[in-house]
């Protein structure tokens, strides 16, 4: 498993031939780029049969006789996005080919297209949408919650992955060719998915720098991080009331602005509540090298191209004064009612929980109902812990007293939050019995402080917490 994931499908090959197991031939022959006879091939392939394969277009055969060689002509393999198994077909990768990819490639699932299945909210809704959708692995993920999927995509090829997934899956997708929000403009979603082509790619005025070769499913045809400013400002157009958008995205950092400078504009432009995680901070030559070698230039293998490339990224963000790249998830979200915009950008880079979309899920629903509680409603709240916060106090030695209290999130987004004493008591004796007025004014009597004032100092926090699901209000 640790070669596959730097892209070496040796080891897994030679283990795979060691037996005539069909998944172990399905697997050579689908998933590692390994030829198998016909034999092994009919053996696996069951009803289907080689001519069957043939046929639909996943296999080709250099004869029918039995020892004649079969190779597939796509990736096929089972995914698992959190929400069930799945099939799914997509153009051979680069590891299983052994030569780079083309402009028009239909990528199967890699580690930003799980990422945002694990993020997507899955609450039921009547329409959902899926931007850019490649082979389809988003659509199909909101197929199993969504009463209406539709699915959009400028590429041909990747609509004709996406139809033939959506069969093999038994699920009806409406699959609409064009680019973005083009092929939607005046409809109304519940849930807005993309894994957009967010790539920054060095342009001129019109088009791509001719000393890089550019890729469908990466490369949006915009200058800059244009399109992901587009979508964040102009997503709102088809969000209907209640509705949420998710999407991953890069963004620009330019000299002289701090990290979420450009993308708190265009939360604010886009009329909608939106918080942003970013994950990444890259600078622009790191961001240069890696999507370089996801192209399958390497200094190795072409050390001219990659030259070339190197130089055409480097001039393209010292052009516009980039100092940074950023990479995260943008969660946009129409409350029911206006109630003020709600803005969060913040940076989390460690590790989380594989599926983070009910963290998500709970963060919306509270800071809705956040905006509708004052400060004196929020007091005559009963909150209780979450069941997941543990609590950590650090002593200097000899000290009665704590110099550090830390509550600590165990699930979720694995928040930790500094404490002192008055909001730890608090946090501590919300059990749902008392509300935190009367919290309040037992901690201002232990501590010989004003009700009033022990209150007014913890309120703004026990919002954060509860927005961020540390403590919860009553159903």
């Amino acid at each position: 498993m640790s070669a596959m994931s730097r892209e070496q499908v040796l080891p897994a090959i030679r283990t795979a031939r060691r037996t005539d197991d069909p998944a172990a031939v399905l697997a050579r022959l689908f998933v590692l780029g390994d030829e198998v006879t016909v034999a092994e091939a009919k053996g696996a392939l069951g009803a289907l049969g080689v001519s069957g394969a043939a046929r639909l277009g996943l296999l080709a055969a250099s004869g029918d006789g039995p020892g004649d060689q079969v190779r597939a002509r796509v990736d096929l393999r089972p995914v698992d996005t959190s929400g069930g198994g799945l099939w799914l077909a997509a153009d051979l990768g680069e590891a299983t080919t052994g030569a780079a990819v083309g402009a028009e490639h239909v990528l199967g699932i890699g580690g930003a297209s799980r990422t945002l299945a694990e993020l997507t909210v899955r609450t039921p809704v009547a329409r959902a949408l899926d931007l850019g959708t490649g082979s389809g692995i988003q659509a199909l993920n909101l197929a199993g919650f969504a009463q209406t999927v539709v699915g959009t995509d400028i590429s041909r090829a990747a609509l004709d992955f996406a139809a033939f997934n959506a069969a093999l899956n038994g699920y009806t997708i409406d699959l609409r060719q064009g680019s973005m929000l083009d092929p939607v403009e005046g409809e109304q979603f519940d849930l807005v998915v993309s894994n957009p082509p967010f790539v920054i790619t060095p342009r001129t005025e019109f088009e791509a720098t001719s000393a890089l070769e550019t890729y469908t499913y990466r490369d949006g045809g915009r200058r800059g991080d244009d399109l992901v400013r587009d979508l964040i400002t102009g997503v709102g157009r088809i969000l209907a009331p209640g509705g949420t958008s998710q999407f991953l995205a890069n963004w620009e950092v330019h000299r002289g602005e701090g990290i979420f400078d450009r993308v708190q504009q265009w939360l604010t432009d886009s009329g909608l509540d939106g918080w942003v995680i970013q994950r990444e901070y890259t600078d622009p030559a790191e961001y240069a090298e890696t999507w370089l070698r996801d192209g399958g230039t390497t200094p190795d293998r072409d050390p001219e191209a990659w030259r070339r490339g190197y130089t055409a990224w480097l001039d393209d963000f010292e052009a516009r004064g980039v100092d940074a790249v950023g990479f995260g998830y943008v969660t946009l979200h129409r409350p029911e009612r206006s109630t003020g915009s709600w803005h969060r950008c913040e940076e989390i880079t460690g590790t989380l929980a594989p599926t983070l979309w009910p963290a998500i899920a709970a963060t919306l629903r509270a800071k809705d109902r956040l905006a509708d509680l004052d400060d004196h409603e929020l007091a005559d709240q009963r909150l209780h812990v979450a069941g997941d916060v543990t609590e950590e106090r650090h002593y200097t030695p000899g000290q009665a007293d704590p110099q550090v209290i830390v509550l600590r999130q165990g699930g979720g987004l694995a928040r930790t939050v500094r404490a002192d004493t008055a909001l730890a008591a608090v946090v501590g004796a919300s059990d749902g019995e008392l509300t935190v007025g009367q919290i309040a004014a037992g901690v201002a009597v232990l501590t010989d402080t004003r009700p009033a004032d022990v209150l007014a100092g913890v309120l703004p926090d026990v919002r954060g917490l509860v927005l961020d699901g540390l403590v919860l209000l009553p159903d």
